[in-house]
C-alpha cells in the first residue's frame, strides 16, 4: 500500500513518467518476496529500461497510425472520393487487424525474453530463447484450428503455448522441460462448454484451475517436477472476496488483493525432486525492453508465461 501512494504520487508529479519506474517497482517487490527453498527470487529490471521502451514501442504505434490514417486519405484523393467504399474501408481494417496481430506476437515473445532475463534465483539469471517466427506460426496455426473446430481444438492449443513457453526458458545453463499434449485438459475444457450456461460461466474458473495444474504437472526442471493444488473452489473464492474488497473500499483494498493473489499461487507450487543446483552455470542473456513496452502499450499483460 505504501509503495503504491508513493509510486501513484511520483507519477502524477512528473506527469507519468515515473509509471515506468512504479511498475518496475511493484515487480521487483514481488519477486523479493518470493522465495523457494528458503531462497528468495530477484527482479534486476530498472524504470529506466521500461521508459526507453515504451518511447520506443510508442513510436512504433504512433507510425502505424499515421500509416493507416494517411494510406485512407491518399487512397480517397486517388478515387476522387472523401467516403472509401465498404470494400476499400474493410481492406484496410482487415491489413491493420493484421498488423496489430503481428506486434502483439513480437510483443509477448520479445517481453517475456526481457522479463525472463531480468529475473533471478540464488544469483542464476533466467533466460528465454523462443524465436519469434515459429511462436507466429503456433499462433497462426492455433488460431486457425480453433475457429475451424468451433473452439474445441483451443486445449491442444494452449498447451502447445505452454510447450513453446517452457521449453525455450532456461535457469541459467539449465534448460526448463513440458511433456504434456493438451489431449487430458479435453474433458474439463467440454464439461466448461456445457456448464456455461447453467454456471452463469462460472465451470471456466474450474477449468482454469485444472489447466493450471496439468501445466504445472508436466513441467520439470533438472530432473525434478512441479506440481500444483489449485482448486477451482478455492480460485472462485478468492476471486470473489478479493472482488469485494476492492469494491467495498472503492480501491483501497487493491494492494492487499493483489497480494493475496500472489501468495495462492506461490503457496500452491511445489518442487518435487533434488536438483542439482551448484552444478548450474551462470547464463546472462541481453535482451531490449522495447517489446514490453510495445506489450504495455497495447495493455498486454504478458508475465514470465510459466
Amino acid at each position: 500500500f505504501a509503495l503504491g501512494l508513493k509510486n501513484a504520487l511520483w507519477t502524477v508529479i512528473t506527469l507519468g513518467i515515473y509509471s515506468s519506474w512504479a511498475r518496475n517497482n511493484v515487480r521487483a517487490f514481488h519477486y523479493s518476496h518470493t522465495e523457494l527453498g528458503d531462497e528468495r527470487f530477484a527482479y534486476h529490471g530498472t524504470g529506466g529500461e521500461l521508459l526507453s521502451g515504451a518511447i520506443k514501442a510508442g513510436l512504433v504505434l504512433f507510425v502505424l497510425a499515421l500509416l493507416y490514417g494517411g494510406g485512407t486519405i491518399v487512397v480517397g484523393r486517388y478515387m476522387n472520393v472523401e467516403v472509401l467504399p465498404a470494400n476499400i474501408q474493410i481492406a484496410f481494417t482487415l491489413a491493420l487487424y493484421a498488423v496489430i496481430g503481428l506486434l502483439v506476437v513480437v510483443a509477448i515473445n520479445g517481453a517475456r525474453r526481457y522479463r525472463l532475463s531480468r529475473s533471478s534465483w540464488r544469483g542464476i539469471r533466467f533466460s528465454f530463447h523462443g524465436q519469434t517466427n515459429d511462436y507466429l506460426a503456433l499462433m497462426v496455426k492455433g488460431f486457425l484450428l480453433s475457429v475451424v473446430t468451433l473452439g474445441f481444438y483451443r486445449p491442444l492449443f494452449q498447451s502447445q503455448a505452454r510447450a513453446f513457453m517452457v521449453n525455450n526458458a532456461r535457469f541459467g545453463s539449465e534448460p526448463f522441460e513440458y511433456d504434456g499434449d493438451g489431449r487430458k485438459l479435453f474433458g474439463d475444457y467440454l464439461r466448461a462448454v456445457l456448464l456455461t450456461i447453467p454456471t452463469l460461466g462460472l465451470a471456466w474458473v474450474w477449468y482454469a484451475a485444472a489447466r493450471h495444474r496439468y501445466f504445472w504437472e508436466h513441467t520439470r526442471i533438472a530432473g525434478a517436477r512441479f506440481s500444483s493444488t489449485v482448486t477451482g473452489g478455492e480460485l472462485l473464492s478468492l476471486s470473489l472476496t478479493n472482488a469485494l474488497l476492492v469494491i467495498f473500499t472503492f480501491g483501497i483494498a487493491a494492494p492487499w488483493a493483489m497480494v493475496r493473489l500472489h501468495q495462492f499461487w506461490a503457496s500452491n507450487l511445489r518442487l518435487h525432486g533434488a536438483p542439482e543446483w551448484a552444478t548450474i552455470e551462470q547464463r546472462v542473456q541481453d535482451a531490449s525492453a522495447t517489446h514490453e513496452g510495445l506489450a504495455e502499450g497495447m495493455d498486454i499483460d504478458v508475465g514470465i508465461g510459466l
